[in-house]
């Protein structure tokens, strides 16, 4: 029998000594990364880093190897490394056992009946976001998303344990932070260490993120108080290995961790949902038809969560057309087998959420927005498995997904009964890549429609 050897893997082209790919991917990230899938087979070259091999994986089945049958074995990678120099050892960073012990202690914090609880909060915390919201005059949509979610996340993690001024300035800090390690993604490693204001302003505000969230654990463990929030759960949290409590440092980055996923991505998310239901009417009354039907006059509860399937099939596919994820890494540890290619030892494995969601041979029209592809008969008929990652796969999988869809689902119906949201004229939304991928300057209009149930009842 003979052995047919594997393609050769393809290398972008662009590529500047010392810089990589860099040039290209600070002028246009999110171009270039489609650039690939466009011009390039399933496994393309690119440089981040001088002296270290960086796959683009482009198919979903190799992604879905990476990610499910490959998981245990692969480090997390160079985007991972950089959310570390934030986030510290935390859930997200971890590999191997290391990650499966550190999620376990973290799961009780993302159960149903937390989750149902967390609802009430949630709702409550929309309404008097919109109760801010001027009638008439223009709303910077995601600055108000990234506020919506900074109040959602200060009521479930820490009970409301921090002040609003203090709030404001982790706010900013964080926004700082997630910008700089967008660059660090794409920049080598040599510039970190140049004495540039750019990594100065980084280095102070990941420092003064890290002593806020310190200072609120080491309050809330002298305090001895249990607030109920997710942050009193860690405290109660042991190590399996040792039977010991978790150490305030492991608190921080676990406490860090959930901070980022529930400002930037959720905002993200939650403006782009409220962007395709203003600029679709078809869509928006949809929603409002489904909502009028299953909570009539009342606020939206846990238990409707499963009713409404016409807004969870909204918050997928805005999952899809507009997800926040543009560069997931991995590394090999060791020699590995990647379909027919053999990868070697320290070679970075990278796939683009953002790119693979928007491809049209697994999604056709994929710049449309329509809900109804989810449709379960429509995904019978066109579904690639593997296509749709909106919270990764495997072991590594976001821990947060329910935690998450909850939040969107609640934060969503909440606001559309209440508002009626106005796109600005002639305004160009268009999708920025940092750490996260989010819209660009959002304006418009609110609306008050006649107030509901949901404030009412608040």
């Amino acid at each position: 029998m003979t052995l047919v050897a594997p393609p050769p893997i393809p290398r972008a082209a662009g590529s500047i000594p010392l810089l990589g790919h860099a040039v290209q991917l600070i002028r246009d990230n999110l171009g270039f990364i489609a650039s690939l899938r466009a011009n390039y087979g399933p496994l393309v070259e690119i440089t981040l880093q001088p002296g270290t091999r960086t796959l683009i994986v482009q198919d979903p089945d190799l992604i879905r190897t990476m990610l499910v049958d490959l998981g245990p074995s692969l480090d997390k990678g160079r985007f991972f490394e950089k959310m570390g120099q934030l986030l510290g050892d935390s859930v997200v960073t971890a590999a191997g056992q290391d990650h499966v012990r550190r999620r376990r202690q973290l799961q009780p914090a993302f159960g149903r009946p937390e989750i149902a609880h967390y609802v009430d909060i949630m709702r409550a915390e929309t309404n008097a976001a919109v109760d801010t919201w001027a009638p008439g005059r223009q709303l910077d949509v995601h600055e108000a998303m990234i506020a919506l979610s900074l109040d959602m996340l200060a009521k479930t993690i820490f009970a409301g344990s921090l002040d609003e001024a203090t709030f404001r300035r982790l706010r900013e800090d964080l926004s700082v932070v997630m910008n700089g390690v967008g660059a660090r993604v794409m920049l080598p490693d040599w510039v970190e260490r140049l004495p540039l204001p750019f990594n100065r302003r980084f280095n102070a505000a990941r420092d003064a993120v890290r002593a806020t969230i310190n200072q609120a654990v080491a309050d809330l463990q002298k305090s001895g108080q249990d607030t109920g929030d997710m942050l009193s759960l860690l405290l109660h949290a042991t190590d399996e290995e040792t039977g010991q409590p978790l150490t305030g440092h492991q608190i921080s980055s676990e406490i860090l961790t959930l901070a980022v996923a529930g400002t930037e991505t959720t905002a993200s998310v939650l403006s782009w949902a409220l962007y395709e239901i203003a600029r679709n009417a078809d869509i928006e009354r949809a929603v409002l038809e489904e909502l009028g039907t299953v909570l009539e006059d009342r606020p939206i509860a846990f238990e409707d969560l499963v009713r409404l399937p016409y807004l969870d099939r909204v918050v997928r596919e805005t999952l899809r057309l507009h997800h926040t994820g543009w560069l997931v890494t991995r590394r090999t540890v060791t020699q590995t087998r990647l379909g027919p290619w053999s990868v070697p030892a320290g070679t970075e494995l990278a796939y683009c959420q953002h790119a693979l969601h928007r491809d049209p041979e697994l999604f056709p029209e994929p710049l449309t927005f329509n809900p109804d592809r989810w449709l379960e008969e429509a995904q019978a008929e066109a579904f690639t498995p593997g296509a749709f990652l909106p919270f990764g796969a495997g072991k590594h999988k976001c821990i947060g997904d329910r935690f998450a869809l909850t939040e969107l689902v609640t934060a969503i119906a909440t606001i559309i009964r209440r508002a009626r949201f106005e796109l600005a004229p002639h305004q160009e939304v268009w999708p920025v890549a940092l750490a996260t991928v989010r819209p660009s300057t959002l304006l418009m209009t609110m609306h008050r429609r006649s107030d509901s149930a949901e404030q009412k009842h608040d």
